[in-house]
């Protein structure tokens, strides 16, 4: 897949270059609620965010709740940034939420197993193509990892519009009970 789209705006630049420093998953070490806000709440890990509507959203219903997105597309982090600092002053920041720009198994593999309490993919990029089944985010090498990931109880919530990755993630999750 592709890492930059368009060009970016003046606004979402600045935004890059000053909050996303801020908010940043490190790039090496152990990724936990402590490292990351300072106490032991829950955490959210959302895999390829998009523009972080749905991650926002859920990072300001649930306040006393951490979220982690990973996305690869600078134009998609540019934008989940706007929505963290307020949407231009309309809403309050978000404090919550903390951002990779880059690949979300990196990230996923330096959490401790059992931290996180909900996973999200939603409407991963569907690969329709049967040779490129592999680049699939639902198959058996990440979805095993997502699973020891999650603590008991936890929830992973994908959604998906197109029949053929449905039929596929329907066949890996079957091996994954």
């Amino acid at each position: 897949g592709r890492s930059v789209g368009k060009p970016l705006r003046k606004g979402q630049q600045a935004l890059v270059d000053t909050l996303l420093p801020r908010i940043a998953v490190s790039s090496e070490g152990p990724v936990t609620s402590e490292l990351l806000f300072g106490d032991t709440r829950p955490l959210h890990f959302e895999i390829g965010f998009g523009g972080g509507e749905h991650m926002a959203g859920r990072g300001d219903r649930l306040p006393h709740h951490g979220s982690i997105g990973a996305e690869p597309l600078l134009n998609g982090v540019a934008q989940a940034l706007t929505h963290v600092d307020g949407d231009n002053g309309q809403h309050p920041p978000i404090g919550n939420i903390r951002i990779h720009h880059g690949d979300a198994l990196e990230v996923l593999a330096r959490i401790p197993d059992g931290a996180l309490s909900f996973v999200y993919l939603l409407h991963p990029d569907p690969w329709p193509k049967a040779r490129h089944a592999k680049r699939r985010m639902m198959n058996d090498g990440p979805v095993k990892l997502i699973a020891s990931k999650l603590k008991p109880g936890g929830e992973f919530r994908f959604g998906t519009d197109h029949p053929i990755y449905l039929r596929h993630a329907l066949m890996v999750m079957q091996r994954h009970r």
